[in-house]
């Protein structure tokens, strides 16, 4: 599984770019709880992030290497690289809640 999935990150205009999001989900081929984490993400995101996201997805069986530098001890997880600060969420992601806490998604009273 080697997926990118844009939400219209690339046609961001200069002005977008700090509300743009970058995601990286890392996962262990394509298991199902691996699976599950891209349906929940892009769903959240499709929801949340119209537009302004971009989910990158390492496959840590193909690419064991790159779980070091964003110090991933447990699949799956998805990192927020961007915006800042960078957050990890471990699991499935089908807590909804967790992950819109987790990722600083939820609503700005």
């Amino acid at each position: 599984m080697t997926v990118k999935s844009k939400g219209g990150f690339s046609e961001a205009s200069a002005a977008q770019l700090d509300e743009c999001w970058a995601l990286r989900l890392y996962v262990a081929g394509q298991s199902p709880k691996s699976l599950a984490a891209f349906g929940n993400l892009k769903a959240i995101c499709e929801e949340r992030l119209q537009g302004r996201y971009m989910i990158e997805v390492i496959d840590l069986l193909k690419n064991p290497r790159l779980a070091a530098e964003d110090q991933i001890l447990a699949i799956p997880t998805v990192v927020r690289r961007l915006p800042p600060p960078l957050r990890r969420i471990i699991g499935d992601l089908s807590d909804t809640e967790r992950v819109l806490v987790g990722l600083d998604l939820r609503e700005k009273i």
